[in-house]
């Protein structure tokens, strides 16, 4: 069993429940009409709200298939960093207990799929010719 398929697993879960629910219940029209229309995205917020939300279904299934997944880990990283800059930073650090909406979430994806990308470590020792 690789290394990291629980991880990966996990992620693709939390990827997938949170994208596909919006799908159903007009959660992403939401975000885009009522989130990031306000804040400076119009027209584009639905599309931009979609595009997010369609990016994080296709990096489930990347990191459950196990392919490309630098390319899933870079591109969700960057929303998730927005995520933060855009949602959570004004709310502070905690999601729930010492605040609401916080980027403790967020800080704590970003780390894990910085280890399935990079199971290894993310600087590689040079081997010694002595």
């Amino acid at each position: 069993m690789n290394a990291n398929l629980l991880l990966r697993i996990a992620i693709a879960i939390i990827l997938l429940t949170h994208s596909v629910f919006g799908m159903f219940n007009n959660g992403i029209n939401d975000f885009g009409n009522l989130f990031l229309n306000q804040i400076g995205f119009a027209p584009y917020g639905v599309f931009l709200a979609w595009s997010i939300k369609l990016s994080h279904v296709v990096a489930a299934i990347l990191l459950l298939a196990n392919k490309y997944i630098k390319l899933a880990g870079f591109v969700t990283i960057f929303i998730l960093i927005m995520g933060i800059v855009l949602v959570h930073f004004q709310e502070g650090w905690f999601v729930v207990c010492g605040g609401r909406n916080g980027a403790e979430y967020n800080f704590l994806l970003i780390i894990v799929l910085l280890v399935i990308m990079y199971p290894n470590g993310i600087i590689k020792k040079q081997k010694s010719n002595s």
